[in-house]
């Protein structure tokens, strides 16, 4: 006679039968925090609604003989990378694709994260790669419309399926026997075994990604799966942190929805560099990778305009010549806003205390904005010096020299610090025929004949501001 609190389950994936009893917990959706009871609000981050039923099964379960077995028995995959064709992915990728691979996309609502994730499938069913779309958002009708629309030419011979029963989905694959699976997205897909838990709780997100992880690597044939991850409103992964922690990499498609320029970048990749970063351009025929990406980060100008500045970043193996914008105003509150999305606004607040201790500026009474095109994030301090340019510009409004790049970090002392990789940086100012460049004193720099740009260094930054004439019989 079995307890009404147990009951007699299947355990799939042991082929064991277990006898386990069913607890009760809830999982806050936004802090991970364990309750054992439901409450509108969470105790923990205060926030509404977020908090999800568990339901845990425990008790003693036939499992299978575990065969010991050294590394000396286990055979390496092929090195080899499948390349899909799409430059910019392929980059951020490491190189392409891995056989056992898998790997979560995400994005805002309206990026891409779709449309780049069918272009994939369509690259590798031109390879001779058995493809698999499984779609829990939208009909078998809404893909077919998609392919349309980008105008694919492989995507014909696309396994589609629009079941949100992870256990349909993995019966397929195992049918046609799929090199290359989607699916999209992982949170509105439900395992049976795990019911009544519904789609999206933490139970089914981390095991229908489990189960498909088992699928890629440890069936007896090696595929690459996508899970494409929903963001919340932080712009974070939906579901828990341990999602991550599952897959081999994390992809973020990054972009205004309403512009057609968009970055992926690697949050993590154990097969490739996470500082590499891919740029597209959104089209009605798809994403389109990005070959000259500066041009997308600078404007072309014929004369020098206040409150802008130009520096190098270095995104992954290649250089990118930024321009920062900036906006300083007479404040008519107490408080002076500071605004930018394109850095951390304390660093912000740092490099207008070294402006106002070393080079006796006062922004007390002003509010200062810092934009970058294509909000394009100032990550590393050797963007410092570029910043702070920008900003004695627009306060005294007295333009930098044209084409001049400012490529530094700056101390709290004010003095000027080297930055990395400045070799490849330089070179490629000088092919885009920039002039003046800016560095501290003290740089390894290359000794090649330079056909365009000219090398100052300096150890102080009020020694560039007198250099270049700014506060010269001026008070503010």
């Amino acid at each position: 006679m079995i307890a009404r609190s147990s009951f007699l389950w299947y355990n799939k994936r042991s082929g064991g039968v277990s006898m386990a009893k069913e607890k009760k917990q809830y999982i806050c959706t936004s802090c991970h925090s364990v309750f054992g009871k439901w409450t509108g609000q969470c105790p923990s981050c205060k926030e509404w609604n977020t908090l999800e039923e568990q339901v845990e099964k425990s008790g003693r379960t036939k499992t299978k003989t575990i065969v010991p077995r050294t590394l000396r028995e286990v055979t390496a995959l092929s090195s080899k990378r499948i390349l899909t064709g799409i430059d910019e992915f392929d980059r951020v990728a490491g190189g392409g694709f891995v056989e056992d691979e898998t790997l979560i996309v995400s994005a805002p609502p309206g990026t891409g994260k779709s449309t780049l994730c069918i272009m994939l499938a369509d690259a590798l069913l031109k390879k001779g790669k058995t493809c698999v779309y499984a779609t829990g958002e939208e009909s078998a009708s809404q893909i077919r419309n998609r392919a349309d629309r980008l105008k694919l030419s492989a995507i014909d011979d696309l396994y589609i399926s629009d079941t949100t029963s992870m256990d349909e989905v993995i019966s397929l694959v195992q049918t046609v026997d799929a090199d290359f699976v989607v699916v999209d997205s992982i949170q509105t897909f439900t395992l049976e075994e795990f019911l009544p838990s519904r789609a999206g709780n933490p139970t089914q997100v981390m095991e229908c990604a489990s189960a498909l992880q088992d699928l890629a690597k440890r069936s007896s044939k090696p595929r690459i799966i996508i899970l494409i991850g929903q963001m919340n409103k932080d712009d974070e992964l939906v579901g828990m942190r341990a999602l991550e922690h599952l897959v081999d990499a994390t992809f973020i498609l990054d972009g205004n929805a309403d512009d057609n320029f968009r970055m992926l970048f690697a949050r993590k990749n154990r097969f490739g560099d996470t500082g590499e970063t891919g740029f597209f351009q959104m089209t009605e025929t798809g994403l389109l990778s990005v070959e000259n990406p500066s041009e997308f980060f600078a404007t072309e100008r014929t004369a020098p305009v206040v409150g802008t500045s130009l520096t190098v970043l270095k995104e992954g193996t290649r250089p990118l010549v930024v321009e920062i914008e900036s906006l300083v105003t007479p404040s008519f509150t107490p408080y002076p806003s500071r605004n930018t999305e394109a850095m951390n606004r304390e660093q912000l607040n740092v490099i207008l205390s070294i402006l106002e201790q070393h080079c006796k500026m006062k922004f007390f009474n002003k509010n200062v904005v810092i934009k970058t095109q294509n909000n394009i994030r100032l990550k590393t301090a050797d963007t410092t010096l570029a910043i702070l340019m920008t900003i004695v510009s627009s306060y005294y409004k007295q333009p930098l020299p044209l084409n001049s790049v400012y490529l530094a970090d700056v101390g709290l002392t004010g003095e000027l610090k080297k930055v990395q990789n400045i070799e490849t940086r330089l070179k490629e100012l000088d092919r885009m025929g920039y002039q003046d460049v800016f560095l501290a004193k003290g740089s390894k720099i290359p000794s090649i004949k330079w056909k365009n740009i000219q090398i100052h260094t300096y150890q102080h930054v009020s020694e560039i501001l007198e250099y270049l004439g700014f506060g010269k019989g001026k008070t503010k």
